[in-house]
C-alpha cells in the first residue's frame, strides 16, 4: 500500500539515482559503517596508521630547580630550633625591672600550661646581662660567645603565637597551623624553589640525641603536598641516613641495572597517570637514594676539617661536641646546595629540652652551655667563607616563658605565647637591629607585634618567594603558608 503522505514531486532530484551501497548506508543509519570500522581495527597495519602512538610523558623531577618570584637574598636556610621554649627574659630580652621584684607577688596576666592567671610570683633573671658589639645589644651571660656576633643578628622581641601548648605551638612554628596535616616551612621552600643538588636531599632535619620533639614527624612533614617535599632525617655521626646502605652482596653495577629496569617499568606505569605527583615523586626518590649512597657519607665526613674549625664549633669539647658537629654539618650541607636544614636543640620531655618548669637555672645553663659556642662558630665560619650573606639563620623555640613562677615554690616558668624572642642572621637580614618590645616584665608584646606567620613571610621573602603567590591547590583552595589572609614580612630587619 502506498503512503499517502509521500509526494514524489517533492523528493530530492537525485533520490532515484542513489547507489545500492548508499541506500544500505542511509537505511542502516550508519551501523554498517561502524561494523566496518570494527573490522578494520583488527588490521594492525591500518590501526597503526590511523591511531597516533601513545608517547610517555617526559618525566619531570619534582625537585628540579625553579626560578624565584624575585631576586633572592638567601639561597639556604638553617633553622636552629630550641625545642621547649627558651626564656626570653633570661637570654636576650633584658628586663632590669625584674631583678628587684624577685619573689614578690604582683598583678600580671599570664596564660600558659597552667591556664589564665591574673597575678604571680616574680622570678627574677638568674643571669646578668651586658652590652656587646657596636649596636650595644644586651645579652645574658648564658651566651658569651653569641654576644660577640650581635652586629650580625636581628632580634625580634615581639613574637607571638596562638598556642601555649608544646605540640600545637611547634606545629604552628613549623607549618603555620596549630593542627596537623599541613606542609612545613622547609617543604614550602623546596616546593617553591626546588633543589640545586641532585645528590643530597633538599630538606634535612637533625634531631637531638635525646629524641624527637613532642609532636614528632608532623613538624617536618610535607602534609598534603607530595612526599618529595618532606624532610630527610640525617645523623651527624655513624650512618648519616638509616637504611641507605646498599644491600649485602649487591654491587653498584647490579644495583644500577636493577634501578634502570625499575625506572623503565615505572615510567611505563606513569604514562597513563601523568598527573600522579606521588608516583613521580616515588620514581625520583629511587634515583635520589642511589646518589645519596655515594654523597651523603662524604657530606658528614669531618675528617678533612681543620683543627681550628673543629675548635670553633666546640667539636672537641664533650659539652658542645654533639651540637657542634650538627652545626658544622649544616655548614657543609649549605656548601653542597641543600636548601633547608633544621637542627633541634633539645628532645624528649622535661629537662631534656628548654622546658624549664622546675629548676630554671639548671635547665638553661645546660642547654645554653651546649649550644652557645657551636652557634657562634656557625655564624663566624659562614661569614669568613662568604656564605653568611646567602644563608638565612633562624634561632628560637615554639614560644617563650613567663616572668612569674609556675608553682608556689621553685623557679620554673610556665609557657608564654604572648611575647617572646627569636632572632635571624645572614640572608639579607639587617644585623645589629632590634624590632619590637615586650612590657617591662617581659610578659607580652606591646610594640611591633610579630605573629609566627610574619616570620614565615620574612623567610619566604628572603628566599625570593612571594608569600601571597606561593600557593598549592588542596581542598578546593589555593593554600598558602601564611594563610588566606596573608602576612607582611618583618620589613624593619630586611
Amino acid at each position: 500500500m502506498s503512503d499517502p503522505a509521500f509526494d514524489p514531486s517533492k523528493a530530492p532530484a537525485d533520490f532515484c539515482r542513489r547507489t545500492r551501497r548508499e541506500f544500505l548506508w542511509e537505511a542502516g543509519a550508519g551501523f554498517t559503517g561502524l561494523a566496518l570500522s570494527g573490522l578494520l581495527s583488527l588490521d594492525k597495519t591500518f590501526a597503526a596508521e590511523a591511531k597516533p602512538a601513545i608517547v610517555a610523558p617526559k618525566f619531570i623531577n619534582p625537585l628540579a630547580p625553579k626560578a624565584p618570584h624575585s631576586v633572592a637574598k638567601a639561597k639556604s636556610v638553617i633553622f636552629l630550633f630550641m625545642y621547649g621554649g627558651p626564656s626570653q627574659v633570661d637570654t636576650f630580652d633584658y628586663k632590669p625591672a625584674l631583678y628587684p621584684l624577685d619573689g614578690k607577688t604582683i598583678p600580671v596576666k599570664t596564660f600558659g600550661r597552667g591556664g589564665k592567671k591574673n597575678e604571680g610570683r616574680v622570678v627574677g633573671p638568674k643571669w646578668q646581662f651586658k652590652q656587646y658589639g657596636q649596636c650595644g645589644k644586651w645579652v645574658s651571660d648564658l651566651f658569651p660567645n653569641l654576644g660577640t656576633c650581635v652586629d650580625d643578628i636581628a632580634f625580634v622581641h615581639s613574637m607571638m603565637a596562638d598556642s601555649p601548648i608544646h605540640g600545637s605551638a611547634m606545629l604552628q612554628m613549623n607549618t603555620g597551623k596549630i593542627l596537623s596535616g599541613s606542609p612545613c616551612l622547609g617543604s614550602w621552600v623546596n616546593y617553591g624553589l626546588g633543589s640545586i643538588n641532585e645528590n643530597l636531599p633538599g630538606f634535612v632535619v637533625m634531631l637531638d640525641p635525646t629524641g624527637g620533639p613532642i609532636s614528632g614527624s608532623k613538624n617536618w612533614s610535607s602534609g598534603y603536598m607530595p612526599a618529595t617535599y618532606q624532610a630527610t632525617m640525617m645523623r651527624s655521626a655513624g650512618e648519616p641516613i638509616l637504611d641507605l646502605r646498599r644491600p649485602e652482596g649487591m654491587s653498584e653495577t647490579s644495583q644500577r641495572r636493577f634501578l634502570d629496569t625499575l625506572k623503565e617499568f615505572n615510567s611505563e606505569h606513569l604514562t597513563s597517570r601523568a598527573d600522579n605527583s606521588n608516583l613521580a615523586a616515588r620514581i625520583a626518590s629511587y634515583e635520589m637514594a642511589f646518589s645519596m649512597q655515594s654523597h651523603a657519607p662524604e657530606a658528614v665526613d669531618l675528617s678533612k676539617e681543620t683543627e681550628a674549625t673543629l675548635n670553633m664549633y666546640g667539636v672537641n669539647d664533650k659539652r658542645t661536641a654533639d651540637f657542634g658537629r650538627r652545626c658544622l654539618l649544616a655548614r657543609r650541607l649549605v656548601e653542597r646546595g641543600v636548601r633547608f636544614i633544621q637542627l633541634y636543640a633539645g628532645g624528649a620531655h622535661n629537662d631534656d629540652n628548654w622546658d624549664a618548669h622546675g629548676d630554671l637555672e639548671k635547665n638553661h645553663s645546660y642547654h645554653a652551655g651546649r649550644t652557645d659556642k657551636p652557634i657562634a662558630g656557625l655564624l663566624q665560619d659562614l661569614k669568613q667563607r662568604g656564605l653568611l650573606d646567602s644563608t638565612l639563620i633562624i634561632w628560637g623555640g615554639e614560644f617563650g616563658r613567663q616572668p612569674t613562677a609556675e608553682n608556689a615554690s621553685g623557679t620554673g616558668r610556665d609557657h608564654n605565647a604572648y611575647g617572646f624572642t627569636m632572632w635571624m642572621a645572614g640572608g639579607g637580614v639587617k644585623g645589629g637591629t632590634t624590632v619590637g618590645e615586650t612590657d617591662e616584665l617581659g610578659s607580652a608584646a606591646v610594640t611591633d607585634r610579630c605573629h609566627v606567620k610574619h616570620l614565615h613571610s620574612t623567610v619566604l621573602t628572603q628566599m625570593g618567594l612571594d608569600p601571597d603567590k606561593l600557593t598549592y591547590f588542596y581542598g578546593g583552595l589555593n593554600q598558602k603558608l601564611v594563610g588566606v589572609e596573608g602576612a607582611d614580612p618583618i620589613r624593619k630587619i630586611i
